[in-house]
Parts: C-alpha cells; sequence; structure tokens
C-alpha cells in the first residue's frame, strides 16, 4: 500500500487549482482553447472567469487553509476536493461514451487523467 502524506499533497493540489483559477480569470480564451471553445461576449468569457477563475481559487484558498490549520476540517476538505475531481473525471467519461469516443487524447484524456490522480491522492492521503 502507498502512503501519501496529507499536508504536501494539500499544498500540490491547491498549487494546481491557484493556476487553473489564476489563468482562467486573466486569459479565460486561452483556457479553453484546447477544448475549441470560443467565447465570443462577456457573458461567456465572464461564466469562465466564475467557474475556472473563481472557483479554481475558492478550492485552492480551502485547500491551503486544510494545510495550514491541520485541524478537524482539513481531512473532510480533502477528501471533499478528492471526490469532486473523481466526479469531473467522470463527466468526461460519461461524455466521451455519449460521444461515442470522439474525443482526443489532449486534452480530454490528458485532463482525465490528471483528475483521477489528484483524486487519488487526496483521497488515499485521508485513508
Amino acid at each position: 500500500m502507498v502512503t501519501v502524506s496529507l499536508e504536501p499533497t494539500l499544498w500540490v493540489v491547491s498549487v494546481l487549482f491557484l493556476a487553473m483559477g489564476l489563468y482562467g480569470s486573466v486569459a479565460p480564451q486561452a483556457l479553453v482553447k484546447p477544448f475549441g471553445v470560443s467565447l465570443d461576449g462577456a457573458d461567456a468569457r465572464t461564466e469562465v472567469r466564475a467557474v475556472y477563475g473563481g472557483f479554481g481559487v475558492a478550492i485552492a484558498v480551502m485547500l491551503a487553509l486544510a494545510a495550514i490549520r491541520d485541524d478537524a476540517t482539513t481531512e473532510p476538505i480533502a477528501l471533499t476536493v478528492g471526490v469532486a475531481l473523481f466526479g469531473m473525471a467522470g463527466g468526461r467519461i460519461v461524455s466521451a461514451l455519449i460521444e461515442r469516443g470522439r474525443v482526443a487524447l489532449y486534452p480530454t484524456w490528458f485532463y482525465v487523467a490528471v483528475e483521477v490522480l489528484g483524486g487519488a491522492v487526496l483521497v488515499a492521503a485521508v485513508s
């Protein structure tokens, strides 16, 4: 069995969410370009800034607080974010099935792997 240390794991995943959040906030079109999405209008860019930007930064902050505080909230936060990452990967997998596998290795399957890995290390760290 592989042992995963919780605090460093929280920091690594926090930094990744922070990077996504900041990138999504300052360059929403660039963030979604690999998916073939065009953000034609302020509302579309606002949506990406909210979901990828604001949400990513909020998750990063929660993970960082969990790492710093190391109290009764630490493990539930890690578990919640880990399960959320599994949910993201699951959504991509379901979509790939609906699309009959017509999704590209990058970005779709690359992000499935990143999300499954992130979810797995967070869940393993609290187990």
